[in-house]
Parts: C-alpha cells; structure tokens; sequence
C-alpha cells in the first residue's frame, strides 16, 4: 500500500515533531516515521536520565506550535542565572585572584525573566507529539523504520520496515546522527571524535530547587549540575537534579562500575564544593562525545535538520536549541515555497536553508570547541589565558551580556573576539 504526502519527516524526536507541527499548521499534508513508540509522561515517575537546557528562542518556538504549554503543565525548571568557573590547581593560579576565574550570567542583567528551563527530552517530546496529533493534515506512523529511499524528478518514496510506501515532495531526516536518511541519501559528514566522554547521572539532593546551572572546569573536563524539579511528598525536603561527569573513557567505565554509595563519595570529592549534599543516584549513563557535520544538507528531495546534519560538543547543551532553529527555518523556507506554487525540493529553497543554517550551526561549534581546547588541557600559559578570559568576562558585562543573548537565541552574532578566537583553532575551517 502506497500512501502519499507532501513531506515525510523521519525521525519523531524533538526536532522532527516539531517539524510536523509546524509543517502541519501551515497547511502541509505531512507523515511522521519512527522505530520508537509514542512518548508517555507520569508525573509520579522518575525524570527522564536525558535533559536539555531549552534557551529563551526555543521556549518561544514551541510556544508557537502549541507546545511550551504542555512542557509547563507536565515538567520545566527554570534557571537565572548560569555560572562558569576553572577548577584546575596550578602554581600560576596564585599570580590571580581566586574570584577572578568565574563568570555567572544571571537573567537580571538582561531584563529577562531567566535564561532558559531545563526540561526531560521525553516530556519536550511528548509535548510535541500531542501538537503534531492535534493537526488533521499530520499522520504519525511509530514503530517503524525507513528500508529504503528512491529518488526520482517527480517525487520521493521511503519503504517501511513492513513493506509500506510513502511518496512525498520531499523527505526530512531529521532521525539523529546516525541517520538512516542520510546514509540513503549518499550525504557523508565529517566527524571529529572527542577523547572525552561523558557520564549523565540523575540525583536527588537535599534542598529546595535550585535556580543556577553550572559547569567547573577541570583539565579531565568539566562537572556540570542542572537543577530539575522537588521531589515530591515522598521525599520531603529533596529536590532532583542531573550531573555531567566529563573525563577519560577508562575513568567514566571505573566510575559506572562503583555501587551508589561508591559513586556518591566520588562525586562528593570529585565536584565542585557548590555542589548540594547528595541524598540519593537514580541513574547514571555514559555516551561518546563528537562533532559532527553533514557535507550537505540537502541531495536531491532529502534535506536534513538537526542531529542528522551536525552535532556538537555538549558542553552548553545548546544541540537541541540548533535543530530548534533549522526545524524554524526550514517551516519558513517550505511556506514560500507552496505560496509560490513551487516544488519543495527546489534548489531555490533548499539551498537558502543550508546558507542560513551551515554558518550559524558552524559558529556554534566553533564556540564550544573554543572551551573545550582552553579547558581541557594544563599547559601553564593557556591555564593563565582562560582565568584572564574569565576575569574579562566578569569585568566586561556587556561582553558578557552579548555572549548570553546569544546562547538564548536573542542574538544571531556572537562576540568578534568570541569569533576570531575560536577560527584560530585547527579542523574547523573545513567543516
């Protein structure tokens, strides 16, 4: 059985369901695929392990399509104020002064009510889902997955895992870095992988929710908190929270391998002093880190947003904040396109959509990278030039301001300094 749209987006994640509802609500006729059931939300249970820090642009993105709402009923902590500092001990940290190597951003400065929410990635998603079910001209389709894709000067058409066809005007992928899309496709990427890996672990801690994410900075990498929502009656007095150990993959895997009461010592001697007093380890989980850029975003009637077209350095969480605005980007581009009458997978438009969205995802990555190369070494000058560059952002509030407005999605441009230092490092001109 053949079915017809006018776009398939495969991939119902984040960014794909907020593609079709969005491509939804401007009058497309849109199909969702996905291996994944629908998302389901308890409020009773557990957070979800995965988070995202949701900036200001994407909260109200997803206020458009009808989904910041629902985030808001189900779960969404908002944060103020978002604080850096270097960890790192050496002999040339005493020619400063200790209160000189942090920065904190706070949203009073910016006459912002915050900087953004943390939010579980499943609640973000469910949330979506309800919107995209909400549109008559959207047909979600789960626990399936794309076998093939042909191509030809007409149309495009994905065979399912069960034999079922889909033919539109134009495919999405928007199904994660290691998308299927884009494989059949023929689009290859570049990919850098870091030596670091990262450790999520979601806690409880004794106190009220917190309003301030941070990251310390420590050569091994950064240990970050992010404050999540109370714990409820059952656990009076307690908040949860979710913690990011970067380190060595061999370091991560000895500290997986801990029992809870083990691992709690280790994060209590390991972190930051501002860290809350543990009371309990839900869950931890590891990952590799690497970034990752598609050569193309687009070949013929496929195009590619989100994780499917980069990825980046978790450091500030701001991946899903990019495929927010490719997702955002690309609704625009597809409505001049059917108000013009024309194909969708005409070059006029897509080749706009990878104009406006390679630099802009390429500058945030350029951005990340900057941290993680001054960071995550102990070479004594680059540890003096980063508590200097800290020192500046304390001192220079309006620099510090412009960078803020940006990670919020306020501004387009990053600071020139911010700009010039980051193209300075090696591998990112050819991305």
């Amino acid at each position: 059985m053949t079915q017809a749209f006018d776009i398939v987006v495969v991939g119902a994640g984040m960014v794909g369901a907020a593609l079709a509802t969005g491509l939804g609500q401007a009058g497309f006729s849109v199909a969702v695929v996905d291996r994944a059931p629908p998302p389901s939300f308890n409020p009773d249970e557990r957070p979800d392990i995965r988070v995202s820090a949701l900036s200001a642009g994407s909260e109200r993105y997803l206020d458009t399509l009808g989904a910041w709402q629902a985030i808001r009923q189900m779960r969404a902590t908002p944060y103020r104020r978002l604080a850096v500092w270097d960890e790192t001990r050496h002999p040339l940290q005493t020619l400063i002064p200790g209160r000189l190597a942090e920065v904190a951003f706070d949203a009073c400065e910016l006459g912002a009510p915050h900087l953004g929410h943390i939010v579980e990635n499943s609640i973000t998603q469910q949330a979506l889902w309800q919107s995209a079910e909400a549109e008559p001209s959207v047909t979600l389709v789960h626990g399936q997955g794309v076998a093939s894709l042909q191509q030809d000067q007409h149309s495009a058409t994905v065979t399912l895992d069960d034999g079922q066809t889909l033919t539109a005007a134009l495919i999405i992928g928007a199904d994660g870095a290691r998308s299927r899309v884009r494989e059949l496709a023929g689009i290859g990427t570049t990919r850098n992988q870091y030596s670091q890996q990262a450790m999520v672990i979601s806690v409880r801690y004794q106190g009220s929710v917190e309003d301030i994410t941070w990251q310390g900075f420590l050569p091994s990498g950064p240990r970050a908190f992010l404050p999540l929502h109370t714990a409820g009656d059952n656990h009076p007095g307690e908040s949860w929270a979710s913690l990011v150990w970067y380190d060595a993959p061999d370091e991560l895997a000895r500290l997986k391998s801990l029992d809870n009461a083990e691992l709690m010592a280790e994060i209590q001697s390991g972190f930051p002093a501002d860290l809350p007093p543990l009371t309990h380890i839900d869950r931890k989980a590891s990952f590799p880190i690497a970034r990752q850029h598609a050569k193309h975003y687009f070949a013929g009637r496929v195009v590619l947003a989100g994780d499917a077209a980069h990825t980046i350095n978790p450091l500030a969480g701001q991946g899903v904040n990019l495929g927010f605005q490719d997702a955002q980007c690309l609704q625009m581009l597809m409505r001049e396109a059917k108000r013009a009458g024309e194909d969708l997978s005409s070059e006029r438009w897509l080749a706009p959509y990878e104009q406006q969205r390679r630099p802009a995802n390429h500058r945030m990555m350029m951005t990340m990278d900057l941290f993680y190369h001054l960071f995550s070494n102990r070479i004594p000058p680059v540890h003096l030039l980063r508590n200097l560059g800290l020192g500046a952002a304390r001192a220079l509030p309006f620099a510090r301001n412009r960078v803020a407005r940006y990670a919020m999605g306020i501004d387009d441009e990053l600071p020139a300094v911010i700009r010039q230092l980051a193209s300075r490092l090696p591998g990112l001109g050819q991305l």
